[in-house]
């Protein structure tokens, strides 16, 4: 959720009403416009947003 705040300037309430789907979307598509604007060198591989996973 604060990833597709941060790049939409939504707040929590606007994002919430996204389904879960809809979120992955936007954050897919806001990962691919992040790599077409900052491609990285071919040494190193980007990771998108939805390729991580959370420290436990």
């Amino acid at each position: 959720m604060s990833f597709i705040s941060y790049y939409f300037h939504w707040g929590m309430d606007e994002v919430m009403q996204l389904d879960h789907m809809s979120r992955r979307r936007w954050c897919s598509e806001i990962s691919e416009i992040n790599k077409s604007l900052n491609p990285s060198n071919k040494k190193s591989k980007e990771k998108s947003i939805l390729d991580m996973k959370p420290d436990r």
